[in-house]
C-alpha cells in the first residue's frame, strides 16, 4: 500500500497536462496560409535562447531580421542555416507586403530582431497588425527582454509598471516628456543610451526630483551591473565614469503628494522675478516644473500677479 501511494505521489510530480509541445510549424496551421512566428533571442548570453526558439528557426522557411548580419552570427552559432530578409524601420513598408506574400502563399515566417522580443521598441507591430488583419496566425516565440530582466532584479515593486520606451534625445522634449509621467503612480521604465544617461538623470532631478531609481545596464553580458540609490546620489557617483551598454532606467513611483497651496506658485514666481534676471517665460516654466502646475496654470498666477502690482 505505500508503494502504491510513492508511485501516485511520483506521477503526480511528473504531471505535465499544463504544459504543451507543439509540432513543427508547417503542421500547426489552423487558419489558411502560413503562420507568422514572434521570436525573442537573447540580448547578451547566448544560453538564454529556448528550445522551442531553436526549434522554429530551424524550421521555418524565412527569417525576417532587423541586421541580416548580425543576426546570421547567432543563427550560425545555433547551426540554423534558414533564408533570411532584412526587416527594419526604413524598409518595413516594402518588406512587409513581401513578408505577407509569403505567409498568404503557405510559407512560415519567424521575425527576429537584434536582440530581446520584436515588437518592444522594436520593428515588427505593423507586420503583426497587418498578419492579424489578413486573417494570418501570429504566434509569440517568448523569451528574453531587457524590459522584464530589469524589473525582475531591480528591488522595485514590480506589480505594476509602465513601459515608456527610449527618452527623447533633446534635453527640452525629454524634460517634456518627464513632465508628463511625473505623477505616475507605477514604477516608469525607460531605454537610455550610456553617452545621455548623465544629461537624463540631470533632467529626472530637475523634474521629478530626488526620486529612488536603478540602472541596470549590460543585462546578462560578462560586466553586467545594476546600480541603485537617490538620483543625487547616483550622479555623485558616476560623475567621472564612462558608462558603456545598452541601460534599462526604472524610477520610482511618484510618491504620494498634496497639491501645491497657492500661495506657493505665488510666492516662487515673486522669487524669481524679483531680480529682473529671470523672464516670465523662464519663471512660469521654473515654477510649472518645481510645483507640477502646468503652465498653463501658473501663467495664468503671474498674469494675476502682474495686475495686483
Amino acid at each position: 500500500m505505500k508503494s502504491e501511494r510513492k508511485k501516485a505521489k511520483s506521477k503526480e510530480n511528473c504531471d505535465l497536462s499544463n504544459f504543451t509541445l507543439h509540432p513543427s510549424p508547417f503542421t500547426l496551421q489552423s487558419t489558411p496560409g502560413g503562420v507568422l512566428y514572434i521570436v525573442a533571442t537573447p540580448i547578451g548570453n547566448l544560453e538564454d535562447i529556448t528550445f522551442r526558439a531553436v526549434r522554429i528557426l530551424k524550421e521555418v522557411e524565412l527569417i525576417a531580421a532587423e541586421d541580416t548580419r548580425h543576426s546570421r552570427k547567432l543563427l550560425s552559432h545555433f547551426g540554423i542555416a534558414r533564408p533570411l530578409t532584412s526587416y527594419f524601420d526604413h524598409n518595413k513598408n516594402f518588406k512587409g507586403s513581401y513578408i505577407l506574400e509569403k505567409l498568404r502563399e503557405g510559407h512560415s515566417v519567424a521575425l527576429i530582431t537584434d536582440a530581446g522580443t520584436p515588437c518592444i521598441s522594436d520593428p515588427g507591430y505593423q507586420l503583426v497588425r497587418d498578419a492579424g488583419t489578413a486573417g494570418i496566425q501570429v504566434v509569440p516565440i517568448p523569451g528574453p527582454s531587457a524590459v522584464i530582466a530589469a524589473l525582475s532584479a531591480a528591488g522595485l515593486p514590480t506589480d505594476r509598471f509602465a513601459y515608456e520606451g527610449f527618452l527623447p534625445n533633446r534635453q527640452g522634449k525629454r524634460r517634456e516628456k518627464l513632465m508628463s509621467v511625473k505623477g505616475e503612480e507605477r514604477v516608469l521604465v525607460f531605454y537610455e543610451a550610456p553617452t545621455r544617461l548623465a544629461a537624463a538623470l540631470s533632467d529626472l532631478l530637475e523634474v521629478m526630483g530626488d526620486r529612488e531609481v536603478v540602472i541596470a545596464r549590460e543585462l546578462t553580458k560578462l560586466y553586467e551591473e545594476f546600480i541603485r540609490g537617490h538620483v543625487t546620489d547616483l550622479i555623485e557617483r558616476l560623475k567621472g565614469r564612462q558608462i558603456k551598454g545598452e541601460v534599462v532606467l526604472l524610477v520610482a513611483a511618484s510618491p504620494a503628494a498634496d497639491e501645491p497651496a497657492p500661495s506657493l506658485v505665488a510666492d516662487l514666481l515673486r522669487e524669481y522675478t524679483a531680480s529682473g534676471e529671470v523672464s516670465l517665460k523662464d519663471a512660469v516654466q521654473r515654477v510649472a516644473l518645481e510645483t507640477g502646475q502646468s503652465r498653463g496654470t501658473v501663467y495664468a498666477e503671474a498674469l494675476k500677479l502682474k495686475r495686483e502690482e
